[in-house]
């Protein structure tokens, strides 16, 4: 076996997968998904071939032309990161270009989230959603589940009728079920009689760009939408003042996206909507094309959110178009559309917005280095991932230091001509997956020289900070860090100082302050800004934080309440973190550990698994 990505069974000698028909029921009771998947190969092939399971039951693997079964097995062990392997065993005689799936989700599902009416908005319908970066599509379908194996694919979800479905695909239709139809008349365990009930309704998706599977999603429940833009529906689920809220924060969308294709060509997906989940969702933004998901804790009422949508919209051209080829690559998605946000951040909102976030990026840099100081390998931009959970290592370092290095690069030939190597970057390796040699190899052809002047090597495979990496220079950003600096000494801004701050200057603020002050110190913050109940997350979890790791007691009422209201992993991670590291937190320990019990149904599977790994690691 010659493996592809040391986070799938894909062989790299195989056939791959370009096209998935799937025929999906939703048994909400059960919390499970029956389906059909018809698997279109790129040549016809013979003999084995590998694909990626997690906690799914295969039922059957078909020829589509005859309805014959193939030879199958599955691994009889689970493996803890990659899940279970799933080899077919296709003919030898006549090679197959094709071949038929069925099979059942189950609960546990990785990528699956079920909500009862109780954990919604609405409070009255239940509700499913996907997150399959960085590997869990393997836990909603058989597939090669490798960013390098890009597929197209077509879906008919069979949903209850009172609800409505999304996806990262093109919606072709809402309508009645049809009998067999896509395979459907093979659903295992009775439901193929269910297909076509008169309480079912199914709506009919179309996705005819290749992506990576970890970009397949959808979401299902009872949905509306207000429109933004001519590209552009905001969507949620129908509850008093959600949908009205993020059609205000998103409302500059279209500009946004407008910006965007100066920058960097041709907006691709033709929408470019955006889901707003409930709070469970694990991420800030999930950037699925032509459906973006996203946490509620980015409407802040101040169009700030927006820059979490400019960061999703990026990805439309670095990462979705082009895509690292396995996650040791990571940094290919994140650090340049984190240059890409900032990029259009700065043209729609200015160059102090900008200049805010790459301050903030570069205390969260200089952080996450201390956090893998045991660990170097994961400060590097290109890493060694064999045996490593990709949730449990996600960090900012893919981000932030792989956004200092294209920002070296653009300082380096300048402006003007880095854009120009952008937009001729994308252009040649769009719908394509590739790897940092790739790019590192185009680089040096297309900016000849660059290796002499900067120190690829060092940046790519070197850990820590490289030397020539830049902390941001303007008025704004002094002033914040000066008067965090100040803090130490004891003095607290004057409220004249603060007058026109929004959150991203108190999150910078906060970000620079000791990661432990005098208890005194952190009630008289809180008394006259009263942070602690600020509407924005990033500023109130940067405060909470602080008061746990100070000491101070009084606010573990805020941090619960906190713990169990979202389950953003940017939020959830540094609080339980903050909770259980170090000796001498008995009780804050005793406090994680019932705060979790009590939240974890409500956490989506992957944030789950992530506080699991920090109490293993603590406790």
């Amino acid at each position: 076996m010659a493996p592809l990505d040391p986070h799938s069974f894909t062989d790299s000698t195989h056939t791959l997968t370009t096209h998935i028909a799937l025929s999906l029921y939703f048994d909400f009771p059960s919390a499970t998904i029956h389906g059909a998947a018809l698997f279109t190969l790129s040549s016809p092939h013979s003999g084995p071939l590998c694909l990626d399971t997690r906690s799914l039951s295969i039922h059957r693997v078909l020829s589509p032309s005859t309805l014959s079964p193939l030879p199958y097995s599955l691994s009889p062990f689970c493996d803890p990161i990659k899940g279970t392997h799933l080899s077919l065993s296709l003919p030898n005689d006549v090679a197959l270009s094709s071949f038929l799936i069925t099979f059942s989700t189950s609960p546990s599902s990785s990528a699956l989230q079920w909500l009862s009416p109780p954990q919604t908005f609405n409070k009255k319908h239940p509700f499913v959603y996907t997150q399959c970066q960085s590997i869990h599509a393997r836990s909603v379908f058989p597939c090669q589940d490798t960013p390098a194996a890009r597929i197209r694919y077509s879906a008919l979800l069979n949903v209850p009728r009172e609800l409505s479905a999304v996806m990262s695909a093109r919606h072709v239709d809402r309508r009645l079920p049809v009998s067999g139809e896509g395979y459907s008349n093979l659903l295992p365990n009775g439901f193929n009689s269910l297909w076509c009930s008169e309480t079912r309704v199914v709506e009919e998706f179309d996705m005819n760009q290749p992506i990576p599977p970890y970009l397949f999603a959808f979401a299902v429940g009872e949905l509306g939408f207000r429109e933004v833009g001519p590209r552009t529906r905001v969507y949620s689920e129908a509850a008093d003042g959600v949908l009205e809220a993020a059609a205000k924060e998103f409302a500059g969308t279209e500009d946004m996206i407008r910006q965007g294709e100066k920058l960097f060509g041709d907006y691709e997906w033709e929408r470019f909507d955006l889901l707003v989940l409930p709070p469970s969702f694990p991420y800030g933004g999930m950037e699925n094309p032509r459906m973006v998901f996203l946490t509620p804790t980015v409407i802040k009422g101040d169009a700030s959110g927006a820059q979490v949508v400019a960061h999703e919209l990026a990805h439309s051209w670095t990462g979705n178009l082009i895509t690292n080829k396995n996650n040791e690559h990571f940094w290919l998605n994140e650090g340049f559309t984190t240059y890409a946000e900032r990029r259009i951040v700065e043209a729609v909102q200015g160059e102090d917005r900008a200049v805010l976030s790459i301050g903030i990026g570069w205390r969260g840099l200089n952080d996450e280095i201390k956090r893998f100081q045991d660990n170097l390998e994961f400060t590097k931009l290109k890493t060694n991932q064999e045996g490593v959970d990709p949730d449990t290592f996600y960090s900012q370092v893919p981000y932030e230091k792989g956004f200092q290095f294209l920002w070296c690069i653009e300082r380096q030939i300048g402006r003007p001509a880095f854009d120009e190597f952008l937009k001729k970057y994308i252009a040649t390796f769009k719908f394509k997956s590739i790897d940092t040699e790739t790019f590192l190899d185009f680089l040096k052809a297309n900016a000849p020289g660059i290796e002499k002047e900067i120190d690829l090597v060092l940046w790519t495979e070197g850990t820590g900070i490289p030397p020539d990496a830049y902390e941001p220079v303007s008025n704004l950003y002094t002033k914040i860090v000066s008067l965090a600096n100040e803090f130490k000494l004891g003095r607290m801004p004057r409220e004249d100082e603060v007058a026109d701050w929004q959150g991203q200057e108190w999150e910078l603020y906060l970000e620079n302050l000791p990661k432990v002050v005098e208890a005194s110190q952190v009630f008289a913050l809180d008394a006259r800004y009263r942070l602690s109940e600020s509407n924005d997350y990033e500023v109130k979890v940067a405060f909470l934080q602080l008061a746990i790791l100070s000491k101070c007691r009084d606010f573990y009422g805020e941090v619960e309440k906190t713990l169990k209201e979202v389950g953003r992993m940017k939020y959830v991670r540094p609080l339980y973190t903050a909770l259980v590291q170090g000796i001498g937190k008995e009780e804050e320990k005793i406090l994680a550990k019932r705060v979790f019990a009590e939240a974890r149904d409500c956490y989506h599977p992957i944030a789950q698994g992530v506080v699991e790994s920090i109490f293993a690691k603590h406790l």
